[in-house]
């Protein structure tokens, strides 16, 4: 007998709590025998619809895959939003992926739309599922407290929001996890090595920089994480620069020349702003109290 199969259609940026509750009514609906499979838009839709809206991403498509995995799927299909798959009208969409996956179940949440100019609704999905002989489950918003008391719903666009004021501990709140950065490690200005702290400067592609600020979390190279202390913005102290991010990796005793490696760099705790020091003397000084506090972030995590 075929295992059975339940369905999640979305882009999933982010792999928020709303995303896990999907695939765990997913699992719910099939079983440990049945089958996950996410239908995963990548790029964002908005790529064709409305360039210029496009929202920064919070995970590459691997990470995605990654995250979507370890909250359940079985199957991740990236699913490209061609001009000619948005152009389908709801029934015609539903009846491509019937015929693909012979799903059991759909589950989405209430606020689901898809389709040509976005015209299918839930209500949309419950009436093609009884045409097509699978369940429409729906749910409800995944609410999350935030540490200024306020509850919101689970979203990947309240993430961001977060993650542009450097509320990186509400942001973590919303995802179930620290927010991760992953990019490829490329020469900077060097400068951090002669004065005791070298970083890796990350570059991380369309990934969303969190507001400028010193973050206190972890970087990881294959099997091997080290405390990192995170600086994201414009290096104020040396003039004009690019908004960058650089992690200075607490005990690495690797060469610092080591360039075109991938890291990811999650971040714990906002520590403090940019600002721009008189001195590299007093520069340095405030460089140790960021690893201090670092340091001391680590050993609260491993406590």
């Amino acid at each position: 007998m075929p295992r059975q199969t339940a369905l999640t259609i979305g882009n999933f940026d982010g792999v928020h709590r709303g995303h896990a509750a999907l695939l765990s009514a997913a699992r719910d609906a099939v079983g440990d025998e049945g089958r996950v499979v996410v239908l995963c838009f990548d790029p964002h839709p908005l790529t064709v619809l409305r360039p210029e809206a496009v929202p920064p991403r919070l995970t590459h498509f691997a990470d995605r895959v990654r995250l979507l995995g370890e909250a359940g799927a079985d199957t991740v299909v990236r699913v490209p939003p061609t001009p000619e798959r948005l152009r389908q009208t709801p029934e015609a969409f539903v009846d491509e992926i019937v015929v693909e996956h012979r799903p059991v179940a759909i589950v989405e949440g209430r606020d689901f739309r898809f389709g040509r100019d976005r015209a299918g609704s839930i209500e949309t999905l419950e009436s093609l599922g009884g045409r097509h002989g699978f369940e429409t489950i729906a749910l409800d918003a995944v609410e999350v407290a935030l540490d200024d008391q306020h509850v919101v719903p689970a979203s990947s666009t309240i993430t961001r929001w977060l993650l542009a004021r450097g509320r990186v501990r509400d942001a973590a709140n919303v995802l179930g996890r620290d927010y991760e950065l992953t990019g490829t490690v490329v020469s900077g200005d060097r400068r951090g090595r002669t004065i005791g702290f070298p970083t890796a400067n990350l570059e991380v592609g369309e990934q969303l920089l969190p507001g400028d600020g010193i973050y206190a979390g972890f970087a990881t190279r294959g099997d091997r994480t080290w405390p990192a202390a995170v600086s994201v913005g414009t290096k104020p102290t040396y003039g004009t620069h690019p908004r960058v991010c650089e992690a200075h990796l607490v005990g690495y005793d690797g060469p610092v020349d080591d360039y075109g490696w991938t890291i990811r760099v999650r971040l714990s705790v906002w520590l403090r702003g940019q600002i721009r020091y008189d001195d590299t003397d007093t520069l340095v000084a405030q460089l140790h109290r960021d690893v201090a506090a670092t340091t001391a972030t680590r050993e609260a995590t491993v406590a």
